[in-house]
């Protein structure tokens, strides 16, 4: 968690095994110096799961495989809640079946609960559990819009003894993207100028016709805060994410894990930090739009062939763009290196520029203290020990500012200007009214800033 491959595509026995001890803690952000696991309702770990899709269902699988029990499932597809209840590798029949999130939150037995959605319910859900004194475990993209990102950190920091883990996994591939990380944060390739994102283009499709609700199927919670349309077998499940009124296409699906590695290796990933100009006007819909909205609603409408360049304060761009090779390409005044999920490749990498300088010490520093493993092993090890999550809200928090700047300059077909630390865009109404949604009535996201 293709077009958009699974997480399935990395071989998560890889991680399986720490590659080192853990050392002192690494406060990552000030707040999480004195950050400590709540104590935990029983010996063992008892989640629940929230959405269980194809995408859920491996995470569910992949909680369990850590040694922890999955107690309860709840989806508004009861078909996808009852295959997941009697699955061996999952609950053994035992786990309780939930077609509503809150009764499920309701439980006082519950430790930690994933939340594997589609994109538009993830906030509202994550931050009921945090204040039901859940860890959230949540598959990115974490947030429809760039006031949700402010919503889920405030959330965060009103709950420090609670861990939030996000689904962004390349953060702990260690042989792949972690040295490049390493590299860039080195200054081994001197200073970066320029990074190729490629994150390949979106689905086109449609008209899709009205069709009859499936009988197994709570279509009305399904579309939560959305706006309430007729349902088309096309807008549900693993095609929501072709659709802006439920997701950001590839800006936010594929965006959210490899500008989140850019972010993290050029230090894009703190407070105050992004782009201050995003130029969107390379960008094709499958439908014709007019003020950033699709002038149809029975098709595709997320962008499927763009190139939006962001420019940061220090003239560095970042080029997210459909026509490139999937994956990340830096580009700095020493040299060049690509990453992706199956290479890492470039001269520094042949000539081993990083000999001597990626070792356990540097996977423990980009792991905040904690042992390099896969990261799913991570997130329960801070359950139990306390600590930051290598995945982490508050880094994603700025990812997802330039995946959300990105999708509504896309939308606009033009530039619009950002200020990284006011985190509002600047002299554009049209532009500055897209950073939030208005959310439907008895599904409103709760504010706890």
């Amino acid at each position: 968690m293709k077009p958009k491959p699974s997480r399935s595509d990395i071989n998560r026995r890889r991680f399986m095994q720490s590659t080192a001890v853990a050392s002192s803690m690494i406060p990552y952000f000030a707040w999480s110096e004195k950050s400590l696991a709540s104590p935990l309702k029983n010996d063992r770990l008892q989640i629940g799961c929230i959405g269980l899709g194809g995408m859920g269902t491996g995470d569910a699988i992949d909680s369990v495989n850590q040694g922890v029990d999955v107690v309860a499932v709840c989806d508004v597809d009861l078909g996808h809640a009852e295959s997941a209840k009697n699955n061996d590798k999952i609950g053994k029949g035992k786990a309780d079946i939930y077609s509503d999130y809150r009764k499920l939150l309701e439980r006082k037995d519950i430790d930690a609960v994933n939340v594997v959605t589609p994109d538009h319910w993830h906030v509202k859900i994550a931050i009921e559990a945090l204040e039901a004194g859940k860890h959230v475990f949540c598959q990115k993209p974490l947030t429809l819009t760039l006031e949700e990102n402010k919503l889920i950190r405030a959330a965060c920091q009103k709950h420090p003894n609670l861990v939030f883990g996000v689904g962004t996994q390349q953060r702990s591939e260690g042989n792949l993207f972690m040295r490049a990380v390493n590299m860039v944060r080195k200054g081994l390739l001197g200073d970066i100028t320029h990074i190729q994102i490629g994150i390949d283009g979106g689905a086109t499709g449609g008209p899709f016709p009205i069709a009859e609700v499936p009988s197994n199927l709570d279509w009305d919670m399904w579309l939560g805060q959305a706006p309430k349309v007729d349902y088309r077998q096309k807008r549900c499940h693993g095609d929501f994410r072709w659709w802006y009124e439920y997701s950001g296409g590839k800006f936010t699906d594929w965006g959210a894990h490899h500008v989140d590695i850019a972010n993290w290796a050029t230090g894009n990933d703190t407070l105050g930090t992004g782009p201050i100009q995003i130029d969107g006007s390379d960008s094709k819909h499958p439908v014709a739009f007019k003020d950033g909205f699709p002038l149809v609603n029975d098709c595709f409408n997320t962008a499927n062939d763009f190139a939006v360049n962001c420019k940061f304060a220090n003239g560095m761009i970042m080029e997210i763009s459909s026509r490139s090779s999937n994956g990340v390409l830096f580009t700095g005044t020493k040299g060049r290196i690509f990453v992706n999920r199956s290479r890492i490749t470039g001269k520094p990498i042949e000539e081993k520029w990083d000999d001597g300088k990626y070792g356990d010490e540097d996977r423990v520093a980009l792991f905040n203290g904690k042992p390099h493993e896969w990261h799913k092993s991570n997130f329960f090890r801070c359950v139990r020990e306390g600590g930051m999550p290598v995945s982490d809200v508050f880094s994603h928090v700025q990812t997802m500012n330039t995946c959300h700047l990105a999708a509504i300059a896309a939308r606009l077909g033009r530039s619009i200007q950002w200020d990284p630390t006011q985190e509002t865009i600047v002299g554009d109404p049209i532009a500055q009214s897209m950073m939030a949604r208005k959310q439907r009535e008895g599904f409103e996201i709760p504010n706890l800033g």
